[in-house]
């Protein structure tokens, strides 16, 4: 078949790996290439795609699939730009025939493909990143429930289960020649791809003692390494059985599982977690607390099947409803994202944001309200702070969780507004936490 460029997105693993399988099929040469975003390139908001805690925690990540590719034959080319502006150059001088790369539902990544194509490249995209495999589920996507409870019993009633993970690949179709030649000057074909690489080996850790996943140690590294490290210590520990009792915390390391940041880089696949979960089950038993587990991970399925349905449509500002948006406070807006509102819980959160790039889930709904419903900010505002902060911003689930408290998605309340002095009184009674971020 020639060569084929795999294009690694959200998917920075080897193991169950599907495109990574589809790429490898047939393919006489392979070169696995990630392309970083320019580091001026910011949001409709005019804040940063990708932030520096982010940044740092996919330099992680490469450095831990270069050293699998390598260990396995292959390599790893790192390069700036947008897709469609590097990739298309790079086929071009290695007579690539075809891409191959995840499937992301979300508008910008779907541009960016269409734009690949375009540009009269073949791209084949694999669909890898959910639970549960669309094609599996007990409806199709065009009638997907849209409250969750409705699609979770539908899916619990049916009994489907995840597809099996599949096993990193032990060897790897070689390099091409050319990549291997003295005579490759890469630079000259993709610009600033050295530079690229340079940077992200030395972008800063920005460690923080009171994080609650300081990505600086080598427990919380960025790699698929350290995730699937992490992933079987929690269940040796046997954490799953306090999952849910535990799973409104706000600080700290065991009072959540902590896979989303490995999920959100594709370091961690939901299906594997699933796979070792069960077999976690079969051998210590299951409870409410690894079921909470599953049914977290159907959330999170949930924002991704809904996005293939409506796409584009839950980026709107009036969302899937139909009322106009009022008009955004920029100056609580403001103070909302230096963490100076004067609301001591809302502070502290934005504070431990902006600081460590995480946050609890309890505390991202928390101070989401805050802006939506108490400071009248508007909630893609708030979405476009969170990606730029967090680094574990993931565009399905993110901007699922802000419709969901804006009241502007499929939940039928019409919106969740958290009274921060009730969540206060519930879970920072003694000012822990707010001590913690100077806010009391």
């Amino acid at each position: 078949m020639g060569t084929t460029l795999y294009w690694l997105r959200q998917d920075l693993r080897l193991h169950d790996n599907p495109a990574l399988a589809r790429a490898c099929r047939g393919a006489d040469h392979l070169l696995p290439v990630f392309v970083h975003p320019p580091h001026d390139e910011a949001s409709p908001w005019g804040f940063a795609r990708v932030g520096v805690h982010r940044r740092a925690f996919v330099a992680q990540a490469l450095a831990d699939v270069r050293a699998q590719l390598q260990a396995r034959g292959s390599d790893l080319l790192e390069c700036t730009g947008v897709p469609q502006a590097v990739l298309p150059g790079i086929a071009r001088a290695l007579g690539a025939v075809r891409i191959v790369c995840e499937d992301i539902a979300a508008p910008y990544e779907q541009a960016e493909v269409a734009a690949l194509r375009a540009a009269g490249l073949a791209v084949q995209t694999v669909w890898q990143s959910s639970l549960l495999c669309p094609d599996d589920l007990p409806f199709a996507i065009r009638a997907l429930p849209q409250v969750f409870t409705q699609f979770r019993q539908a899916v619990e009633r049916s009994a489907v289960q995840p597809p099996a993970p599949l096993p990193a690949p032990q060897r790897l179709p070689a390099l091409p020649p050319w990549i291997n030649s003295e005579s490759n000057k890469l630079p000259t074909l993709i610009g600033k791809a050295q530079e690229a690489i340079e940077k992200g080996a030395n972008l800063p850790l920005l460690h923080d003692a009171r994080s609650s996943f300081p990505y600086a140690s080598p427990a919380c590294h960025g790699g698929e390494t350290a995730a699937l490290a992490h992933l079987r210590q929690y269940l040796a520990r046997k954490l799953p059985h306090s999952y849910k009792a535990t799973r409104n915390g706000l600080t700290g390391r065991d009072y959540s599982s902590k896979f989303s940041p490995w999920l959100a880089t594709g370091a961690l696949s939901a299906r594997q977690v699933m796979d070792e979960l069960r077999a976690f089950e079969q051998q210590h038993g299951a409870n409410e607390g690894s079921y909470w587990l599953w049914f977290e991970l159907l959330w999170r399925d949930h924002f991704r099947f809904l996005h293939l349905q409506h796409g584009a449509a839950l980026y709107r500002a009036r969302g899937l409803g139909g009322a106009p948006l009022p008009p955004h406070q920029a100056a609580g807006f403001a103070r909302w994202c230096r963490g100076e509102t004067s609301q001591g819980l809302v502070d502290a959160g934005m504070r431990e944001l902006a600081a460590t790039g995480y946050l609890s889930n309890r505390l991202r709904q928390v101070v989401a309200s805050y802006l939506v419903h108490d400071l009248g900010g508007d909630w893609r505002a708030g979405a476009a702070w969170f990606e730029a902060q967090l680094l574990d911003y993931d565009p399905c689930s993110n901007q699922g969780n802000w419709l969901y408290v804006a009241g502007r998605g499929t939940d039928p309340r019409g919106g969740r507004r958290f009274d921060p002095d009730k969540q206060t009184r519930e879970h920072d009674a003694e000012g822990a936490y707010r001590r913690l971020w100077g806010t009391v």
